[in-house]
């Protein structure tokens, strides 16, 4: 009778080479598959790995959650400044969207996150895409505070419905086009 013995701490000459990276693909793949960020048990479990190799790599499991949301919310859609903003506004709301659409789990763990890195990314490219706009620091605030409460609503919304009435990413088409008239008129002021 063979009995598989998982051994604690780093796995040495593993041939599944457990590395951050790995981990960090097996938790995407889980959390698109399963609707929900997995325990570092299931993790483990999933990777033939007892659960302390996990946490040589990530000290704690808000480590983990942390690296892992910064390595999703890095995919969205990077504003490079070829495109006119409120296209580049568009596309950064609607990739967002389709992440949070595709990684359930996803917006609730952002929600109870304490820490800041995830959002920073978010942040930084909505700043970028309205750079040509010189808007006034408060006004750029409150601009981007709305959008996410819209975005992360629709996506909620989403998450919310069933499987055969799934909300369309393109029915966000209406009230972003007056989201953006509104950025327009308020800095024209």
């Amino acid at each position: 009778m063979s009995v598989n013995i998982k051994k604690r701490g780093r796995p040495k000459g593993s041939k599944n080479k457990l590395t951050p990276s790995n981990i960090l693909n097996r938790v995407k793949k889980l959390m698109r598959s399963e609707g929900k960020i997995p325990s570092i048990r299931k993790l483990a479990g999933v990777l033939n790995v007892d659960a302390m190799a996990i946490y040589y790599y990530f000290p704690s499991k808000g480590v983990l959650l942390e690296a892992v949301t910064i390595s999703l919310i890095k995919d969205i859609y990077e504003p490079i400044g070829k495109d006119h903003w409120c296209n580049e506004l568009k596309l950064l709301c609607k990739s967002y969207l389709n992440l949070l659409k595709e990684h359930p789990g996803l917006l609730e763990t952002l929600l109870r996150m304490k820490s800041e890195g995830p959002s920073e990314v978010f942040i930084q490219r909505f700043q970028f895409a309205l750079k040509p706009l010189n808007l006034d620091e408060d006004i750029l605030k409150n601009a981007m505070d709305l959008l996410v409460d819209y975005l992360h609503g629709f996506a909620l919304a989403m998450n919310c419905s069933p499987e055969n009435e799934q909300l369309d990413i393109e029915l966000s088409d209406g009230p972003l086009n007056f989201y953006i008239k509104a950025i327009i008129s308020e800095g024209a002021q």
